[in-house]
């Protein structure tokens, strides 16, 4: 059986009354490269601050590498990469020196991978931080969460300040290691163009709930869009709209041939009309 790297259990946490995550339960096996998807504000960086033990929730719980999230243990902690959509960085240090602090405390870092990262985003290293673009702050996040070689990665909107060629650059980084072995990545982005050419799995939440965990194979494959109306077999229909239905054709293969495929930015909009 694949081993289970990134687990959830009910994860729920509540602010002002109101759900932010609501019940959500998943398994991430190694090697899968997830997309998460939902529009602003769905809890996209709530559920990956709960899996890298950033927020406590009030209900459920996490695990990385079988690790409690709230309890990573160290040798956890050097085996995941964490980028949020923020950057919190030390400002007062130049490029150079925030990469060379951060990186004492990773056994596995390697200086020269660091630098060839850095070299490769086009990042300033004799800048200060508190100089850098938004664009910038955000590759030298992204350099401070590879350059450990790491076998996890958490990533919050990675590329949002990124220009496509360091997009491009960003994505190939994230497969480069010192080693062949699987690495498992959970991905949020709204550049979906981006995440389709990586994705193996794709996650859509709304409104703190996960609407849907899938392959991307299997999307392509079996998601289909039929009117609303359309009748099928219990458990096919995955999304039910105003005016569509996503129909799931391994349970409805009388179905496949009068509906139509979807692309990653369609499915996002059908999920969230």
């Amino acid at each position: 059986m694949t081993e289970t790297v990134i687990h959830a259990d009910q994860l729920t946490l509540r602010r002002d009354h109101t759900d932010v995550l609501h019940n959500i339960s998943f398994d991430i096996p190694a090697g899968a490269v997830v997309g998460l998807v939902g529009r602003n504000g769905a809890g996209k960086s709530t559920l990956l601050q709960c899996l890298a033990g950033l927020v406590a929730p009030d209900g459920g719980a996490s695990a990385l590498l079988g690790c409690p999230s709230l309890d990573l243990s160290d040798s956890v902690r050097e085996r995941l990469g964490y980028v949020a959509q923020t950057p919190d960085l030390f400002e007062w240090m130049t490029v150079l020196e925030h990469l060379q602090t951060i990186g004492r405390a990773y056994p596995r870092w390697n200086e020269d991978r660091c630098l060839t990262l850095a070299l490769r985003l086009d990042l300033p290293l004799s800048t200060r931080v508190r100089d850098l673009s938004g664009g910038d702050q955000q590759k030298l996040s992204v350099v401070l969460a590879l350059a450990h070689d790491p076998d996890v990665m958490l990533f919050d909107e990675p590329v949002a300040s990124l220009d496509p060629l360091t997009r491009r650059e960003f994505m190939r980084a994230i497969f480069t290691g010192e080693q062949e072995r699987e690495r498992t990545v959970i991905i949020s982005s709204h550049i979906l163009s981006d995440l389709e050419r990586v994705v193996s799995h794709v996650a859509f939440i709304r409104e703190g709930r996960l609407q849907l965990l899938d392959s991307w194979d299997a999307m392509l494959e079996h998601y289909r869009l039929a009117p609303p109306a359309c009748e099928a077999p219990a458990g096919a229909v995955v999304w039910r709209g105003r005016a569509s239905a996503l129909i799931d054709t391994r349970r409805a293969p009388a179905l496949a041939d009068a509906s139509r495929a979807l692309t990653l930015d369609e499915l996002f909009v059908e999920l969230n009309a």
